[in-house]
């Protein structure tokens, strides 16, 4: 760890660096697949939408069931005609999902359904969801989340700019995109609590880009002024100045989130856990990629395009060359500020050993 904080105080003042904005057409070429490939999935396979969604119902069944997920499936496709999903919980009763079918007939199939399981009608409790209510359900989610991201748009728009506005928007959609796409692959299904974890992780990809971007406004006030950096050599610092607390803040988002998914989901079979834990994990992971390779490189690529960057590019590339013609020729540039003094040692230095001074007089002084 110390080390790691060693590292991260380097980066930091600006000792050592990684060319993250260099190497962005390699960042973008791997979003890009990784987008296509989600894209893919979405499209093939599609959602698993929940009936919170669709409509239907849920049977839950008492504890200690000594019937396999696979009967039971099995069991509610014969007395529903549809596909249904079955969970095992954690007190060893079966959650019975049935999306689509008409309410109307809910009792019918809770009959037969329990006739199948060997239970009591009155002990399969069944919660029922109406088409239009899920409908609405989806509505809403789909409003809430434009409207999310058109106040981040003009939040960032009026704090710094619109092209920090529009790169953190493209950062997002990446964001969104990557966990409905693993969302369709996987087959986890859609609830209200995988919106909620969209709309979390939106906020928590937000803040490493607004870190980055507040460092980036800092950094570059009265950048023309000079002509040793071009923008993208700050937008480069700024992301290797907080690259490390980025880094540190997701490891520990995502150990809780880790903890939900794979303990809660996985071992004691709670499927809300599964529902909003899979969005945070994937969207937390793909909120601190963005951040750092997605949204800071496309500011630099779009101030790059300006005139007065583009202008400023060529006095430092300019004077760059004047310096490296300099250090090959053995002789200084023409210009006066081509080389900088050289920095102050600090601590102490060795200091030349004077020879045969005070030697025979005990106290080393002159007479």
């Amino acid at each position: 760890m110390s080390k790691l904080g060693n590292l991260g105080a380097r980066l930091h003042r600006g000792e050592i660096s990684y060319d993250f904005i260099g190497k962005r057409r390699i960042w973008y070429g791997v979003s890009i697949l990784i987008t296509i490939t989600a894209i893919v999935g979405l499209v093939v396979r599609g959602l698993n939408m929940g009936i919170d969604f669709q409509g239907g119902a849920v049977f839950t069944t008492p504890t200690k069931m000594s019937v396999s997920v696979s009967q039971a499936e099995e069991f509610a496709h014969d007395a529903s005609g549809h596909e249904a999903v079955v969970q095992k919980l954690g007190n060893g009763s079966l959650r019975i999902q049935i999306a689509g079918i008409d309410t109307g007939k809910a009792d019918q199939i809770k009959e037969t359904l329990a006739k199948d399981l060997q239970l009591n009608p009155e002990k399969l409790n069944a919660d029922l969801v109406g088409p239009s209510w899920g409908e609405q359900i989806a509505n809403k989610a789909w409003e809430g989340l434009a409207i999310f991201m058109v106040l981040v748009v003009i939040y960032l728009a009026i704090a710094f700019e619109w092209r920090m506005a529009v790169a953190a928007l493209v950062a997002l959609i990446h964001d969104i995109t990557i966990t409905v796409g693993i969302y369709a692959l996987v087959g986890f299904e859609v609830t209200p609590g995988t919106v909620i974890g969209l709309l979390t992780i939106l906020g928590y990809s937000l803040y490493d880009t607004v870190v980055v971007f507040d460092s980036l406004k800092e950094q570059t006030k009265d950048i023309t002024k000079q002509t040793r950096f071009t923008y993208s050599d700050i937008a480069n610092q700024s992301i290797n100045g907080t690259l490390v607390r980025s880094i540190n803040t997701t490891v520990v988002a995502l150990l809780p989130v880790a903890g939900l998914l794979f303990i809660g989901g996985g071992f004691l079979g709670a499927g809300t856990l599964n529902d909003i834990s899979l969005s945070l994990f994937v969207g937390l992971a793909a909120g601190a990629y963005s951040s750092i390779f997605i949204a800071t490189p496309l500011v630099a690529d779009l101030k790059e395009r300006e005139p007065a960057m583009k202008a400023l590019r060529k006095r430092v590339l300019a004077k760059r060359a004047q310096a490296a013609a300099g250090d090959n020729s053995g002789e200084p540039g023409t210009t006066g500020d081509t080389y900088e003094a050289a920095p102050a040692v600090v601590g102490p230095r060795d200091q030349p050993v004077a020879r045969n001074r005070g030697r025979g007089r005990p106290s080393g002084k002159r007479r």
